[in-house]
């Protein structure tokens, strides 16, 4: 199978129904944005992290991907039949865990913090506010077109993302830039 289509050649692409968009419709920014935060944790992870945010990270790449294929979507062909692309309660809940558990490790923030730190912790910071933006653009796609566990799984991303940033450079030995 080639690489190239050449069917997006004239700036269209296909969702997963069939519909055919163009490549700068809303729903094509959200999931890009969404992937584009996947590829960010990759970065993250070729910085070199602790073996337990690396497997954090290789999961939320994973959860990335499911949640890309969800706003792909948009008739829920395949959310319903394929498991692997699931994003319920126990996988906020797993995301509020690991927010809980590292949060036990770092000093309470008492004041505004600059997105630096090891290469690791500076590309979480930078992860974060991708994810921001993939939240904002998933938002603008109206309530009705996407699940709400979509934007709750979005909103607790950017939280854990910045708690593993500041773990990260707390475990190196990293103090934090005050704004």
């Amino acid at each position: 199978m080639s690489i190239y289509t050449k069917t997006g050649d004239s700036g269209d692409t296909s969702l997963f129904d069939g519909t055919r968009v163009s490549k700068t419709h809303p729903r094509v920014v959200a999931y890009g944005d969404v992937d584009e935060v996947q590829a960010c944790l990759g970065v993250v992870r070729a910085a070199g992290l602790p073996p337990d945010l690396d497997e954090i990270c290789l999961a939320l790449q994973r959860d990335l991907f499911a949640l890309g294929a969800r706003l792909a979507d948009p008739s829920h062909k395949i959310a319903r039949r394929v498991e692997k692309i699931v994003i319920d309660d126990a996988t906020i809940a797993r995301l509020e865990g690991w927010i809980d558990r590292l949060d036990t490790e770092i000093a309470p923030l008492r004041h505004f913090i600059l997105s630096d730190g090891t290469p690791a912790g500076a590309a979480l910071h930078f992860a974060r506010t991708v994810c921001r933006r993939a939240e904002r653009s998933v938002l603008s796609l109206g309530s009705d077109a996407v699940e709400p566990i979509v934007m709750v799984y979005l909103n607790r991303l950017s939280d854990l993302l910045f708690t593993m940033a500041r773990a990260a450079n707390h475990r190196a030995g990293i103090t934090e830039t005050p704004w």
